[in-house]
């Protein structure tokens, strides 16, 4: 595996769009992952793409230590139609076109994430499309990214390559220090 994400570039760009082929982007969030906390950072998973506990079997796969991860997991309460037990390591919103409650989540594990080195990883832009539209994914990536830059906390927005308008794309890319592709499954 090669390394998308250098010291030196996480030192000099904080927010990256991350570019992945569709049939590699669970495999690509595990990799994302795996690089961040090799690097000393604890990763906050926002995640509309798949369950918390469906991650965590995946990056247990891959021998990544859970204990440097947290998710904000917006599928698993809009799926079952309640919020599992108490997880201390996952935040639930009930659907993941409730931004309001994401951008709360984001801001109270910030808070708990203050003795270390942070990243947040959005799991995908492109499954928020069939929640919300554009324009409102463009305003919260907006949101989140200025909102890391002004914590000087490193951010990770992962889509599907060829997943997005253009408008949609040009906005998110604006919104990025650097666009990585990781386009091989």
């Amino acid at each position: 595996m090669g390394e998308y994400f250098t010291s030196e570039d996480l030192a000099e760009k904080r927010i990256f769009l991350v570019l992945s082929a569709a049939t590699a982007l669970r495999e690509n969030n595990a990799r994302i992952v795996m690089e961040m906390t090799a690097q000393g950072y604890g990763v906050i998973v926002i995640t509309t793409s798949y369950p918390c506990a469906v991650l965590r079997s995946v990056y247990t796969k891959h021998g990544i230590d859970l204990d440097r991860i947290s998710f904000i997991d917006t599928i698993t309460t809009f799926a079952l139609g309640s919020t599992p037990g108490h997880d201390p390591q996952c935040w639930y919103v009930n659907n993941p076109s409730n931004l309001t409650d994401i951008g709360i989540a984001v801001s109270e594990l910030l808070k708990q994430h203050t003795d270390q080195k942070t990243c947040i990883l959005i799991d995908s832009v492109s499954t928020m499309l069939i929640y919300l539209s554009s324009v409102n994914i463009s305003k919260f990536i907006h949101f989140v990214s200025n909102k890391l830059r002004l914590m000087d906390i490193a951010g990770i927005f992962l889509a599907v390559e060829k997943g997005l308008d253009p408008l949609l794309m040009t906005q998110l890319t604006t919104f990025a220090d650097s666009t990585i592709e990781m386009l091989d499954p």
